[in-house]
């Protein structure tokens, strides 16, 4: 049987596949999607599904990917001692991100799938895929395509990758993405750099006035009450401290309501960082597997119905 639901994937680097094994049991059990949405690591899954992608394909191009290829290097942070603080002064972060870019831009190719514009809606509601971003110039949270109107760019003409790149784009890691445009006849530069700053886990994002005819799910990652400590011995351990907090415990600050909490499936991280390129193909299994049994546990208790009329006062939509 059919059924049709929105999803809303939360950033989580490496640990996204755990979303992935999540989502291969939602769509065992018959799950059709029909707008999606995510922010860094859920980005990348969330385009790749609107692109026609089904998570048995993601798993294989995930469980094939190297992910220390991830880590493209600026050319002064290949200087010896003093080359990564050279390439934070000047560049604002340590990698490229161009690989992960031009590896979101193939993957969504094979697809046919190059701008906003060839990602046609299932239903008559807008763009089926929004990618989260943020403006740390304007200190502003972006829903992709739609808020590029704000930097005098057309939203269909836009490429997917480059959003998914914005949203993907983890603090002092990733050089931030810049975006020039005019305002007030002045010319502007906004720095353009993961969602997950502003809001890693937006499974608000589709809800409307009234009954909703269909569930939106949220995939979200748990952590281990260990993975609030961290080991700091030098300056590096530090930044990744930083980048670790802000990304991993900024939801925390704002516990999931009823309502979105009985909607989302929470995904173990088996105590993975986000940034964990090297240790990740040691993990990914589990990950993956421990996505599936939180997905099981989710939908051996979910009734829709139920929801609506806890939530929503009726059973009509």
């Amino acid at each position: 049987m059919e059924l049709k639901a929105n999803a809303v994937f939360e950033g989580g680097g490496v640990k996204g596949i755990g979303i992935v094994g999540a989502l291969a049991e939602a769509e065992r059990r018959g799950y059709q999607w029909v707008n999606v949405a995510g922010t860094s690591a859920g980005a990348i899954i969330a385009a790749l599904i609107a692109a026609g992608y089904r998570a048995c394909e993601i798993k294989k191009l995930i469980f094939e990917l190297d992910y220390t290829m991830f880590k493209d290097r600026q050319w002064l942070e290949q200087l010896p001692f003093i080359g990564p603080a050279l390439s934070l002064w000047f560049y604002n972060g340590l990698y490229e991100g161009n690989y992960l870019e031009g590896w979101i831009k193939e993957k969504l190719a094979n697809k046919g799938i190059i701008t906003f514009k060839d990602i046609t809606p299932k239903e008559d509601e807008g763009y089926p895929l929004i990618i989260i971003a943020t403006d740390v110039t304007r200190k502003k949270l972006l829903r992709l395509p739609v808020d590029f109107y704000e930097y005098n760019l057309k939203p269909e003409k836009m490429e997917v990758c480059k959003a998914v790149r914005m949203s993907a784009g983890i603090p002092f890691y990733y050089k931030p993405v810049k975006l020039a445009y005019k305002a007030g006849g002045q010319k502007r530069v906004s720095h353009i750099i993961d969602g997950g700053v502003l809001s890693n886990f937006p499974v608000w994002i589709f809800d409307r006035e009234g009954i909703p005819s269909r569930p939106t799910f949220g995939f979200k990652i748990i952590e281990p009450d260990e993975s609030k400590f961290s080991h700091i011995n030098n300056p590096f351990d530090y930044l990744k401290a930083i980048v670790s907090t802000m990304l991993e415990a900024h939801d925390k600050l704002h516990e999931l309501n009823p309502k979105s909490r009985v909607r989302t499936i929470s995904i173990p991280s088996l105590g993975i960082k986000t940034t964990d390129f090297e240790k990740i193909n040691l993990f990914k299994e589990k990950l993956y597997h421990a996505g599936i049994d939180a997905a099981r546990q989710f939908f051996a208790t979910w009734n829709f119905e139920s929801f609506k009329l806890r939530w929503y006062g009726g059973l009509q939509s």
